[in-house]
């Protein structure tokens, strides 16, 4: 029977990636995010270049019921998730905070704090009961170091590292194995999102450099996933060879 990984934010990006990735290699998937259209193209896409089964699930991290109502509606056979993805994360706007949007705040809040959480509480109890499991936060450089225009964006990340930490110590009783990868630089749907649209200027993000790619996050969550039952990787920081900081990137 294969394994089972459970993967939110999907639908595009280091999301979609990773359920490729952890699909050509063996798992079973199900996949979320709050595109219905995007996921059911995932989906076909994931069963027929794979030998894999595959579950849709619509839903917002942001919605406690909705998150505990679908987790809690997953057939049995599903429940028996291995490894749990907690991908979904966004950056909205570069405001300083004086001049901040507090609903660009409160989304990445929701997003990638109480997401995460929500997410986890609904699905960590299923792991204990079956004394096994790995959890694997995509959180990022902003939650190692502060840049200007982070501010907030940098708070949500900073917590979701210290969350992993903690999520590290609760589950060490219950052999779950707790994960996270770092990334700097990657070139997604991330900065069209932060600049609210604007692909001219989240393409001048990525100009005079080679950043990572999906691809590569994904490598790197599978080769993590992977490792024998007695080893976890705690942490990996990852970053363009152009890259050495949050701030400092050399740009030919």
């Amino acid at each position: 029977m294969n394994k089972i990984a459970f993967i939110t934010g999907a639908t595009a990006g280091i999301g979609e990636a990773c359920a490729i990735k952890l699909a050509k290699n063996g798992f079973d998937l199900i996949i979320s995010g709050r595109r219905q259209e995007k996921l059911l193209q995932l989906e076909e896409k994931l069963i027929s270049e794979n030998q894999c089964k595959v579950h849709s699930l619509a839903l917002d991290v942001r919605n406690q019921n909705e998150v505990n109502s679908k987790i809690e509606s997953l057939p049995k056979q599903w429940k028996n998730i291995d490894l749990l993805v907690n991908n979904a994360g966004l950056a909205v706007g570069v405001s300083a905070l004086q001049d901040g949007i507090t609903d660009d705040w409160e989304r990445m809040i929701d997003t990638n704090i109480k997401g995460l959480l929500y997410i986890t509480r609904a699905i960590s109890p299923l792991m204990i009961s079956r004394k096994q499991g790995h959890i694997i936060n995509i959180t990022s450089i902003a939650g190692k170091e502060v840049y200007p225009g982070g501010n907030v964006y940098c708070a949500t990340k900073h917590a979701a590292d210290a969350l992993t930490k903690g999520m590290r110590i609760d589950m060490l009783p219950h052999n779950i194995k707790v994960s996270s990868i770092a990334p700097g630089m990657v070139e997604t749907e991330f900065s069209i999102v932060r600049f609210k649209g604007d692909e001219k200027k989240a393409d001048q993000v990525y100009d005079g450099f080679i950043p990572l790619g999906a691809e590569d996050i994904a490598e790197t969550l599978y080769f993590i996933a992977s490792r024998p039952a007695h080893v976890n990787i705690n942490d990996v920081l990852i970053m363009p060879t152009a890259q050495a900081s949050a701030r400092d990137v050399n740009k030919q």
